[in-house]
């Protein structure tokens, strides 16, 4: 299924943890530069946030209507 805010999606809404992180940790591994990476979960990753930051990317956090935080990732 596409997005419209990236072509990259993880959906981990119902993944336990830790997947959501390697998912996503391996995703950026092999983003394309210039390319966003998308993440849906229920809840807020901070450790996720501070991993990111150390690694050079930055984040948009937006909670859509269904409870989903809409976590858009990049390198700027």
């Amino acid at each position: 299924m596409s997005h419209p805010k990236s072509s990259c999606v993880i959906d981990a809404r119902y993944l336990e943890p830790p997947e959501p992180f390697v998912l996503t940790m391996e995703a950026l591994d092999t983003l394309p530069a210039g390319e966003k990476l998308l993440l849906l979960l229920f809840r807020e990753p901070h450790p996720l946030y501070r991993v990111l930051k150390q690694n050079g990317y930055v984040h948009d956090t937006e909670l859509v209507a269904d409870g989903t935080f809409e976590i858009l990732i990049w390198r700027p």
